[in-house]
């Protein structure tokens, strides 16, 4: 699958280069900053810690460039330790439905039965992790591996968000099974909104596959093109051009990871997180 991600990521270079220029500079004005119920949520006491990651994350643009509103079902895909869990989850809760999903465990092989149980139990154990950091009751709160979301809710899903996880779809091998799950329950005019970790166009095969956590911005397009969807807008809200993307232990060397510990530390810590793309698809019929 790769290989033809990286031959069909040539011929989409000038898509991938090209910004639809009102969609991102509605995004980059802070659209969302006008959403008293969304500025409510970042600034509540409970991101406390979040809140650093924001100059980086740009919650506020991001969800607005998705088209993220309250009334929506908004799933969030390998929502991890929850950084936008906790911003989702009492956005949504009034009106919407936040619903958390994780990728199909019945193929995976574990360490040992402890993880396995933990994994196995993720969709019963997340709802009340996610109450305890969002104050939202946990019967407002799904949560799915992508095979198990209930057959009443496929097709009604208005928008899917994928944070800074895509490499992980491709190391495990379950890129294309996981985004056709994910494909069934969109609505017809559902969308996904992609946060990912840019490589460079030029860069190695070895620093833009995934295992770094880089991929090149033609080659998501590609993989969203073979598996039903069509680049609806693409924005720059989450770039940062001081990354250079090479590092030899990959995106982790960076903030929030910094997995050289001390070494270099204020080097990358004035870099910042990553570079990353912002991309906007929906699903063709």
């Amino acid at each position: 699958m790769m290989k033809k991600l990286l031959m069909a990521s040539a011929a989409l270079a000038m898509l991938g280069t090209a910004v639809p220029a009102a969609a991102d500079q509605q995004a980059k004005n802070g659209a969302a900053m006008t959403d008293a119920g969304l500025q409510t949520v970042l600034s509540h006491n409970r991101r406390a810690d979040d809140k650093a990651r924001d100059v980086y994350r740009h919650p506020a643009q991001t969800l607005a460039f998705f088209g993220v509103k309250p009334g929506q079902t908004v799933v969030e895909y390998g929502p991890g330790g929850g950084w936008y869990t906790r911003v989702l989850a009492p956005y949504l809760a009034a009106s919407g439905q936040y619903v958390a999903i994780n990728a199909d465990s019945s193929d995976s092989s574990f360490p040992d039965r402890a993880r396995e149980a933990r994994t196995k139990g993720w969709p019963e154990s997340f709802p009340a992790t996610a109450a305890k950091w969002t104050g939202v009751d946990a019967g407002k709160i799904l949560a799915f591996e992508s095979d198990e979301m209930p057959d009443e809710m496929k097709g009604k899903v208005d928008r899917i968000l994928i944070f800074r996880s895509l490499h992980g779809m491709l190391n495990g091998s379950r890129a294309d099974s996981e985004l056709r799950a994910l494909r069934d329950m969109l609505a017809d005019d559902g969308m996904v909104g992609i946060v990912q970790h840019r490589a460079k166009k030029d860069a190695s095969y070895a620093m833009s596959n995934g295992s770094k956590g880089y991929l090149k911005q033609g080659s998501v397009v590609a993989l969203f093109e073979l598996n039903g969807f069509e680049l609806v807008s693409q924005s720059e809200i989450n770039a940062n051009p001081a990354d250079m993307s090479d590092y030899p232990g990959g995106v982790w060397t960076l903030p929030p990871v910094l997995s050289s510990g001390d070494t270099d530390k204020a080097k990358y810590e004035a870099i910042g997180e990553s570079d990353r793309m912002t991309l906007l698809f929906k699903k063709r019929p």
